[in-house]
């Protein structure tokens, strides 16, 4: 049963040196309200897995510009020029994976595999001190699964036991990583009583997440 609780107490999981998936596509379902927290925290030397560090501006990318983070696994980093300048200048580890093989090592370790095989990189940098084998005269690397010590989701609704569902494009990355830490934070527009979910509308079960934190709605200027 997932506990219902405020942002402050989710965001005292995450310690100094951890390691922290985050769900989204550049702004696109990314748990802005708990990453702004974690920046506010002031939370250090963080190992990052997602899929990029968001646009310069979003809550994703303060993560770089505050220096939260002292490695990063993504699959693109062009659109937050501060993790480029960091890399460049050897003040941020930066390990780009591409985007099908960073999703499905994060698969792999959520499905209990041990790895899987893939050509992609092969004959680039991305072979570099991995294994190789030769399958129907083939040649493929072999990538291993990818864990975190927490995760955290955007979800669009869901009820107290912790069942997700997420709105369109927004599931992206969200369900996947959900399977693969060893704590689930959800931050969620909708929280909803037991029973008022369709079963059929559930994309990630409750029994994967621990803590639910409700969205609190933003203020809105008068540009008038």
């Amino acid at each position: 049963m997932a506990q219902l609780v405020k942002t402050e107490e989710a965001i005292s999981k995450i310690q100094d040196g951890m390691t922290i998936m985050v769900g989204g596509f550049i702004g696109c379902g990314i748990p802005e309200q708990l990453l702004e927290a974690i920046c506010h925290k002031q939370v250090k030397e963080l190992t990052i897995i997602a899929n990029d560090t968001g646009i310069l501006g979003d809550a994703m990318s303060q993560l770089i510009v505050k220096r939260c983070a002292r490695k990063v696994m993504a699959s693109h980093i062009g659109t937050n020029k501060e993790t480029g300048r960091q890399m460049t200048a050897g003040e941020l580890e930066v390990q780009l994976v591409p985007q099908g093989t960073l999703i499905e090592q994060i698969r792999a370790a959520g499905s209990g595999l041990g790895g899987f095989l893939t050509p992609t990189g092969i004959g680039t940098v991305v072979e570099e001190g991995k294994q190789k084998l030769v399958i129907n005269s083939t040649e493929y690397l072999l990538e291993l699964p990818i864990r975190a010590d927490i995760a955290l989701l955007n979800a669009y609704k869901a009820d107290k036991a912790g069942n997700l569902v997420y709105r369109r494009s927004a599931r992206n990355f969200n369900p996947i990583i959900a399977m693969a830490a060893d704590v689930i934070i959800a931050q969620v527009d909708h929280i909803v009583e037991e029973g008022e979910i369709d079963p059929d509308e559930v994309m990630t079960p409750g029994i994967f997440v621990d803590y639910l934190v409700q969205k609190q709605p933003r203020e809105v200027s008068n540009l008038d």
